[in-house]
């Protein structure tokens, strides 16, 4: 079965195309399972993310368009949200009747404030490349990961989104990566998550999917499911990469994928 579970809409102010085009793209594809899992609405940063004011219209789109084409693929209805210690997440997303939440982190936030430094950084965003060279990049990795943690330990999502996004600028730590991030990893076993390989990575200056083959190796110690996605934000982009993510996951050992329907998961193998 193939599964593509984190894509986007022109909702979320830098995707383009229709949902239709999406789903039509992703038959031709040979796609089984299709997930849509826009940027939800939050009070920060609204011009990379849905509008409240959209939230009703994206969710009863996908759900017209899902039963529309059921002979022909299944489509899940999710968001991708974002974690942030201390900007709160809107109850009318956490609450949404979805398949599944994918929670993930954009934003590193100061640990502590001062008058030259006091705003969430979006270390994926090339606007701030530049605070790379600011700080300690063990530092950076470490805070991450801890909000990675921090993330698992609040018990509102059901994917991990990108794991490693951290990675994307080609900025890599000096410590090893695999100690970095293991406090993540059993604090997203322990919340019964699932880790996305997101082929994302591939499109970026890091060249590699998310999460790295040494994580993924870890994952699979742990025994933590796994599930695929593309992260498409334009039509070219879905299934991006889907057979050499695919056969790297067999290559580490996983048969099986996770697809969600009404926050429950199941498993199935690729």
């Amino acid at each position: 079965m193939r599964v593509d579970l984190h894509n986007h809409t022109i909702l979320c102010n830098h995707a383009e195309g229709t949902v239709k085009e999406y789903i039509e793209k992703a038959i031709s594809l040979g796609i089984d399972v299709y997930g849509f899992t826009d940027h939800a609405p939050m009070e920060y940063d609204p011009k990379y993310r849905m509008d409240i004011i959209h939230k009703e219209f994206y969710e009863n789109n996908v759900l017209y368009l899902k039963e529309l084409y059921k002979n022909d693929i299944e489509i899940l209805l999710g968001y991708e949200v974002d974690f942030m210690q201390n900007i709160p997440m809107l109850k009318e997303v956490l609450n949404a009747k979805v398949d599944y939440l994918i929670g993930s982190i954009h934003f590193l936030e100061p640990k502590i404030k001062t008058s030259n430094d006091n705003e969430p950084w979006g270390f994926d965003n090339p606007e701030f490349i530049g605070k790379y060279k600011k700080q300690n990049i063990d530092d950076i990795w470490i805070d991450y990961f801890d909000v990675v943690k921090a993330m698992a330990d609040s018990n509102h999502f059901d994917v991990v989104g990108h794991l490693d996004l951290i990675k994307v600028f080609k900025f890599l730590p000096n410590k090893d990566i695999k100690i970095i991030a293991t406090d993540a990893l059993k604090a997203i076993k322990k919340a019964n998550m699932v880790i996305e390989i997101n082929s994302a990575g591939l499109r970026k200056p890091i060249a590699e999917q998310y999460p790295s083959k040494d994580l993924l190796e870890l994952a699979y110690e742990m025994d933590i499911p796994i599930t695929f996605s593309s992260d498409a934000h334009s039509v070219d982009q879905i299934g991006f990469s889907y057979d050499k993510v695919t056969s790297l996951a067999k290559e580490i050992g996983y048969s099986k994928c996770a697809t969600f329907k009404a926050r429950d998961r199941q498993l199935v193998t690729f």
